[in-house]
């Protein structure tokens, strides 16, 4: 078998609605399309058709956290950081050092843990 890329990223989430505010509204991601009769939206990352996608899971958040971990890539973690606090979402700890640059991870409303990285200190690896 051989993989050729990354599809779609599923998140468990408990309100589709809530999952719509707290992905485009606060973490910025443009919505690609909603399904609301399967409780599904997904959220494009970039230029790629993959994106982040969610669906309504009645166990989300009932389980030991994290429920899902993802990083995504952007250009400066600790600004992206800034900008989420501005936001209303602060993170558990302040951006991190990484061996590529910086990273900072947050929390969904049901534990769902997304980092996001960047490559300021290996640029010849970043997009």
């Amino acid at each position: 078998m051989k993989a050729l890329g990354i599809d779609n990223v599923l998140i468990p989430v408990g309100d589709l609605d809530a999952a719509l505010e707290f992905y485009s509204a606060k973490l910025g991601l443009a919505v690609q399309f909603t399904v609301p009769e399967h409780g599904l939206a997904v959220f494009r990352v970039g230029d790629e058709t993959p994106g982040l996608m969610v669906r309504v899971d009645p166990s989300a958040g009932a389980g030991p956290a994290p429920a899902m971990r993802v990083w995504l890539e952007v250009p400066d973690a600790r600004a992206a950081a800034a900008e989420l606090a501005a936001a209303g979402v602060t993170p558990p700890a302040p951006p991190f050092q990484v061996a590529t640059g910086w990273t900072v991870e947050f929390a969904d409303p049901w534990g769902n843990v997304i980092g996001l990285t960047d490559y300021t200190a290996r640029p010849e690896l970043g997009r």
